[in-house]
């Protein structure tokens, strides 16, 4: 650096307008940077195939969803009590706990579980999410419709079963030592049950579990 002012002195540049000279080369260094269009700041967006497994941490995710969904309506539509019924029971869904420590859209799971045996045709569902809704309908056409084309009242079906469930979580990580990265696991559990509205009893009832292992850098992102 000694040099270069030696130089600059020689040459009759003053020191003032030489620091002027380089915040200016620094600025054309960073601005063409930029305008190169280096890869790693550039904005890009892909669509994504949800049929393939993706995880981008240890953490529950829609791939985990697909794939415990699936497992719980796969095993109730072939369940032995499903088999022992003359035609395909009403049923209606409760909700599923969430009894993990991050938000959770659980009315996701139990949405997808209720798709996939209704597309089979082996369950009927009551919409107990829109009773409010449907007897709010109901009392406006007794006011406003025609006999002949109200709903009748009084006349809804009865849901025989009850779905409930919990998706469960533990966690784990390494102990505190000497190391270049640290490591993480989470153990996740789906339980569903289906209760008799009878006689109140579980008259089915299935678990889906899975892990991952995530190592993360002590440095970096």
């Amino acid at each position: 650096m000694r040099s270069v002012r030696l130089w600059d002195e020689v040459r009759g540049i003053p020191k003032g307008k030489h620091m002027k000279i380089q915040t200016r080369w620094a600025m054309v260094a960073a601005l063409a940077a930029v305008s190169g269009g280096c890869a790693a700041f550039r904005a890009k967006t892909s669509d994504v195939n949800v049929e393939d497994r993706r995880h981008m941490s240890e953490r529950y995710d829609y791939s985990d969803m697909r794939q415990i969904t699936e497992g719980v309506a796969m095993e109730l539509i072939g369940s032995p009590l499903l088999n022992r019924e003359a035609e395909p029971p009403v049923m209606m869904i409760a909700g599923i706990e969430n009894r993990t420590s991050i938000y959770v859209d659980t009315k996701n799971l139990s949405d997808r579980i209720r798709n996939l045996t209704f597309q089979s045709g082996r369950i009927r569902y009551v919409n107990e999410a829109r009773r409010a809704e449907l007897m709010a309908e109901q009392g406006y056409q007794a006011k406003n419709v025609t006999p002949e084309q109200q709903a009748q009242i009084g006349r809804q079906l009865g849901a025989k079963y009850m779905i409930t469930g919990s998706l469960a979580e533990m966690k784990q990580t390494s102990p505190r030592q000497v190391r270049v990265s640290k490591t993480r696991l989470n153990y996740y559990k789906l339980t569903i049950e289906v209760t008799d509205l009878t006689t109140g009893e579980i008259a089915w009832m299935t678990e889906k579990e899975f892990a991952r292992e995530a190592r993360l850098p002590l440095i970096g992102w």
